[in-house]
């Protein structure tokens, strides 16, 4: 008996309509030479572009069952996953760099507002006022070390912080936009799976 190891991520982006078992699928298996012929069978056709179906390792475990009866089959991966198809898009630059300059503008104003808000809140002005009158006994003129310094640790900040500075990382450890990323994409997948199971429209078996 033939022994098949299957893994399957969470996640898969189908890159086109028709859907083989090695597009979704790492297969491994001591002989081989049966692989090919696996990774041909096939999983599911979509119809139309954006389509995303519910899939139970089971599914595929009966597709697969069908051709190869005597394979036993062993899972290592996800035991339910979304399979979603966007179709073939074209690149636009031009929209693209709309987008991007679009997204570049609310977040500089964006993180402005909210820093100046941060800063009204807690009477930064004031606290400076403060300090400057307790360290060296005179009236702090309207712009200050302190305003300087305050402005250069900030930005320094956050770049140590977001662990980027243009296009390069500082460290090889993950952003803490790629932890939030990551996160959100579990928890919506979380989600699919969930609800098309309690509605019972998931592919699996009965």
């Amino acid at each position: 008996m033939q022994t098949v190891y299957v893994k399957i991520d969470r996640n898969v982006q189908c890159p086109n309509p028709l859907v083989t078992l090695g597009d979704i699928a790492k297969l491994e298996c001591a002989n081989p030479q049966i692989l090919p012929a696996l990774k041909n069978l096939k999983i599911i056709r979509f119809q139309e572009k954006n389509q995303l179906e519910i899939f139970g390792i089971l599914k595929v475990f009966q597709i697969i069952h069908k051709e190869y009866p005597d394979y036993e089959l062993v899972n290592v991966g996800e035991t339910d996953f979304v399979l979603q198809y966007s179709g073939e898009q074209m690149p636009h630059p031009i929209w693209d760099m709309v987008k991007l300059v679009f997204l570049c503008i609310l977040i500089f104003f964006g993180a402005a507002f909210t820093i100046m808000a941060f800063n009204n809140d807690i009477s930064i002005v004031g606290v400076f006022d403060q300090l400057y009158q307790q360290f060296l006994g005179t009236k702090k003129p309207d712009l200050s070390v302190l305003e300087i310094g305050y402005s250069i640790g900030l930005g320094v900040g956050i770049i140590v912080f977001f662990n980027h500075f243009g296009n390069r990382k500082l460290t090889r450890d993950a952003t803490p936009i790629q932890v939030e990323l990551r996160k959100t994409e579990k928890e919506m997948d979380d989600t699919l799976i969930e609800n098309s199971s309690r509605k019972g429209c998931s592919k699996d078996v009965d």
